[in-house]
């Protein structure tokens, strides 16, 4: 009997020494979930502050290129600086090109900062470009718009000029209901 009693407590030691080691390991693995938990959490808050100073980047190069075309726009000398067209443009359409240029560039800051969606944009542009102005300046300034090839406003550029031959061939003077948003993605 006493050969059995010492068999059952070596089992129960080995038992208690192996439930031992599960239970640390259970331990582990609970506290490295805890850390990748904390470091997932920094990340995100990371993440999130980065978003934050890209939003921040792009408002504060909003508000230097408004500064710089209010100059051009009050100048005609610093204008000149600012004629990248193909011909010869009067003075007072340059200066409404360098306008509609502010406004186009403020539509298109506020959906990259996220003030807008896409669907917004388009019906922001939708309207903007009624105006014969807005449409000469955005012809004027095509062969710029083709040296973005690739970047998001080349894409923006390319659904404004398809929405603009929507409403050049659309048989309706409704022109909001022509073309429709596109939808982020």
């Amino acid at each position: 009997m006493g050969t059995k009693s010492m068999g059952l407590r070596r089992f129960q030691s080995v038992t208690a020494v192996g439930l031992g080691m599960v239970a640390g390991v259970f331990a582990a693995v609970a506290a490295q979930r805890n850390a990748l938990d904390a470091i997932n959490q920094r990340l995100e808050r990371l993440e999130e502050q980065a978003g934050h100073q890209q939003r921040a980047n792009l408002a504060m190069q909003q508000r230097q290129h408004w500064e710089l075309l209010s100059k051009a726009i009050d100048d005609p000398e610093l204008a000149e600086v600012l004629d990248h067209y193909e011909v010869a443009v009067p003075a007072q359409k340059r200066r409404q090109y360098l306008f509609a240029n502010a406004q186009y560039t403020n539509l298109l800051c506020y959906y990259r900062i996220g003030n807008i969606p896409l669907d917004e944009f388009f019906m922001h542009a939708r309207g903007m470009f009624q105006n014969p102005h807005m449409r000469d300046y955005w012809e004027a300034t095509r062969h710029q718009r083709a040296s973005l090839r690739g970047t998001e406003e080349a894409k923006l550029g390319e659904m404004i000029d398809d929405l603009l031959s929507q409403l050049d061939e659309a048989d309706t003077d409704e022109w909001w209901v022509v073309g429709t948003p596109p939808t982020d993605t």
